[in-house]
C-alpha cells in the first residue's frame, strides 16, 4: 500500500465476508492506521434518511439566534454538554481558537451502571422537537459502528476480537453536530485563525460523517497534506490519541485540519457530524507489551483515559487546571 494512500474499505466485507475477504479487510484497514491514520468505510449502518434527518436539525438549530443558542451552554460543563459557542475551541498548541461553533450529545446510561453518576445530562433545544430523537439514534448507531470496526482493529493488532467492548460499554463518548460559520468580511478574522487548526483528535477513533463541503485534511508520514473526501454514502475514521498510547503508535493519530480550500468558500458554512468514540474513564491506556520492542520503545508514561482526557480539555482552553 501507498504511504500516503487512505483506504477506502467496506464494512460487509468484515461482517459477512469468507474467511479471505475479512481477513483482507483486516489488513487493509490496519495497515492504513498505520501509515495514514485514516480509512474510508461504506456499508456502515448510517443511511441516507439518518444522515439527512440530522443535518436537517443540526442546520436548524444553528440557522438560530446567537442569544437562544446560549440558552443551552453551559461552561460549568466544560463543553461536554450542550452548546459551546463560537470561538470557544482553539487547537493544542494554538493560542487562536478555530472559527465554529457546535452541540455536544453525550452517553445515556440506560442500565445500572455506577458510571453514569460521572456524566452530565444532555441538553436538548426547545425549539427543535426532533432534535432529541435524532440525536440519540445517530449516537446509539455510531456507537454500534465504532464497536463492531473496533472488532477489526482488534484482530489486526492480534488481539482478542472482543477486546473492547467492555473498555467502551457506557463509554464516554461525544456526538458533536458540527458548525464553521461563514465568514463575509475577513478582516474580522484574527490573525491566524482557520476553520479547524492542525490537531489529533482525543479519543480512541472518530467516525465523521461527512463535511457539506469540502476542506478536511491529513497529513501524511512525509509531512504533505492529504484531501480526505469520502463519497456522501461514506464515513472517514480516524484513530485518536488514546488508541496511540495504548498501540505506542502503532497506529498512528495523525495531525488533521479544516481549511477553506478557495475564497468563496469562507462565505459558505461547512457542516459535518464528528463522533467521538471514547473509551470509559478506567480504561487503562499503558501501551500494549507487543508494541513495545528494543526498536519500538515505549514511548509513553501510564496513565488512565479518564486522566488523559482531563489532561486534554485543559489544553483545549475547555477546562481549566
Amino acid at each position: 500500500m501507498d504511504q500516503n494512500n487512505i483506504a477506502h474499505v467496506d464494512y460487509l466485507d468484515f461482517s459477512e465476508g469468507d474467511d479471505a475477504t475479512r481477513a483482507k479487510f483486516i489488513k487493509d484497514f490496519g495497515d492504513s492506521f498505520s501509515n495514514m491514520g485514516f480509512a474510508i468505510v461504506k456499508n456502515h449502518g448510517v443511511t441516507v434518511e439518518l444522515r439527512n434527518k440530522l443535518f436537517d436539525v443540526s442546520k436548524r438549530f444553528f440557522d438560530l439566534s446567537d442569544d437562544v443558542k446560549k440558552r443551552y451552554e453551559n461552561e460549568a460543563l466544560h463543553g461536554q454538554r450542550g452548546y459551546i459557542s463560537k470561538n470557544k475551541e482553539s487547537a493544542k498548541g494554538k493560542s487562536v481558537p478555530d472559527l465554529k461553533e457546535f452541540y455536544h450529545i453525550g452517553q445515556t446510561v440506560k442500565d445500572n451502571d455506577p458510571i453514569k453518576e460521572e456524566y452530565p445530562d444532555n441538553i436538548w433545544p426547545e425549539e427543535i422537537v426532533e432534535f432529541e430523537a435524532v440525536g440519540k439514534e445517530v449516537y446509539a448507531t455510531f456507537e454500534n459502528t465504532g464497536r463492531n470496526l473496533l472488532k477489526a482493529i482488534a484482530l489486526y493488532l492480534n488481539l482478542e476480537e472482543n477486546y473492547f467492548d467492555d473498555k467502551i460499554h457506557n463509554g464516554n463518548s461525544i456526538l458533536r453536530l458540527l458548525h464553521y460559520y461563514p465568514v463575509e468580511d475577513k478582516t474580522q478574522i484574527p490573525e491566524g485563525a482557520v476553520r479547524a487548526a492542525a490537531h489529533g483528535d482525543i479519543n480512541l477513533i472518530t467516525l465523521l460523517m461527512g463535511g457539506s463541503a469540502k476542506g478536511l485534511q491529513a497529513q501524511s508520514l512525509d509531512g504533505k497534506w492529504i484531501s480526505v473526501d469520502p463519497e456522501p454514502d461514506e464515513i472517514v475514521i480516524n484513530i485518536g490519541d488514546m488508541l496511540a498510547r495504548l498501540t505506542n503508535n502503532r497506529l498512528r493519530s495523525t495531525q488533521h485540519q479544516v481549511i477553506t480550500p478557495d475564497e468563496a468558500s469562507w462565505t459558505k458554512p461547512r457542516f459535518s457530524t464528528p463522533f467521538f468514540l471514547h473509551p470509559r474513564s478506567d480504561m487503562d491506556l499503558t501501551c500494549l507489551e507487543s508494541c513495545v520492542s528494543d526498536s519500538q520503545p515505549k514511548a509513553y508514561d501510564d496513565m488512565t483515559a479518564g486522566e488523559f482526557l482531563t489532561e486534554r480539555l485543559i489544553e483545549l482552553g475547555l477546562r481549566k487546571k
